[in-house]
């Protein structure tokens, strides 16, 4: 996770100055570019910083070594839910809070609430039924 910390760690650096050179260069009247881009520093340095833990609390990766082979990369990734209808529930209720910022807000709640629906869905999904642990 060398790369990947390094990589975001670097980002939040880079627009550290690009923040402040905007914030000059618009006479900090234009209150959401300056804002936005110090707020993206701040996050891409939360995940270099979490990619920077994770990497000395697991070690290294094969696609951290530069000696590493193929086949020291193989194996199982993760577990993943390829018939899962979860995503798309929570996907429809976050593209209908977006229509709801657009059209009207009490959409937005109604979207909210298929939201938690759907969230509560897809984290509880091996918690009952045939798939149950």
């Amino acid at each position: 996770m060398k790369i990947e910390a390094n990589l975001f760690i670097l980002l939040g650096v880079f627009l550290a100055p690009v923040g402040i050179v905007y914030g000059l260069m618009t006479h900090w009247t234009e209150p959401l570019g300056f804002l936005g881009i110090f707020l993206l520093v701040g996050l891409s340095e939360m995940i270099g910083l979490y990619f920077w833990y994770t990497g000395r609390r697991v070690g290294d990766r094969p696609e951290d070594r530069v000696d590493a082979e193929i086949h020291e990369g193989a194996g199982e990734q993760g577990h993943f839910s390829p018939w899962s209808w979860w995503p798309l529930v929570l996907g429809i209720a976050c593209a209908t809070g977006f229509l709801g910022l657009a059209m009207g807000w009490w959409i937005v709640f109604i979207a909210g609430g298929f939201a938690i629906v759907g969230l509560v869905g897809w984290v509880y999904e091996y918690s009952r039924g045939d798939h149950a642990h």
